[in-house]
């Protein structure tokens, strides 16, 4: 976990992708998608479902790291809207003692929109709290510092003539934007149109390790 400024507030970046806000006590996640592999069984494509289950181990380790008093999850927390329906009931049980143990609020996403029951906790559009706009999505018209997912922004970089792939923050004066942390999720190269266009051509790539934060210039 490692500390870094963003629009005036001090923040920690775990290496799993998870963001922690020291002030507030708040564990900040972004596209947990849970559900996924089930979502796409419906459909015909098998996968191996246990993806909600690993997704889980995480958030419960950062959770043991970070002694959180809210959490708060920015979209696309699962795969679609009936995904807390489908969670197995030992899942389902293991959602819910977090849930019912803090402060648990739910961003709402593009995947998500009509989710009614999310295994406990608070549902928001989105969300003012101390300055910072949390959403799920970044506005590019919208001026005021936020910290989103969507994006699911991944730092490719050629490492000894091998192409290496990390999940990354995006950072701009005024955007943060989270990588995904479901384990069954793809990422977005950070130099993707979608992701210029919603932040803006001057940043930094933030890849978080377990003692440093390695920063990449995004106009590079």
């Amino acid at each position: 976990m490692v500390p870094f400024s963003f629009a005036g507030h001090q923040f920690a970046a775990l290496p799993d992708g998870a963001l922690f806000w020291p002030a507030r006590r708040a564990l900040i996640v972004a596209d947990l998608h849970f559900e996924k592999a089930s979502w796409f069984a419906s459909f015909g494509q098998m996968l191996p479902p246990y993806d909600s289950a690993a997704t889980l181990a995480a958030l419960e380790s950062a959770v043991a790291a970070t002694a959180p008093a809210e959490i708060w999850c920015l979209g696309d927390s699962f795969h679609d809207s009936r995904g807390c329906e489908r969670l197995p009931p030992a899942e389902q049980d293991r959602l819910r003692a977090l849930t019912a143990a803090h402060r648990f609020i739910w961003v709402i996403g593009n995947h998500d929109h009509a989710m009614a029951d999310p295994c406990g906790g608070e549902i928001v559009d989105d969300a003012e709290i101390d300055g910072l706009v949390l959403r799920h999505e970044a506005d590019p018209g919208d001026g005021r510092p936020e910290l989103s997912g969507h994006f699911h922004p991944k730092l490719r970089v050629r490492v000894r003539g091998r192409l290496v792939s990390r999940r990354c923050f995006v950072a701009t004066g005024t955007k943060l934007v989270l990588p995904a942390f479901g384990s069954l999720t793809g990422g977005l190269d950070v130099h993707h149109p979608e992701i210029v266009r919603a932040v803006g051509r001057r940043g930094e790539a933030l890849v978080p390790l377990a003692d440093r934060l390695l920063r990449f210039p995004l106009a590079a």
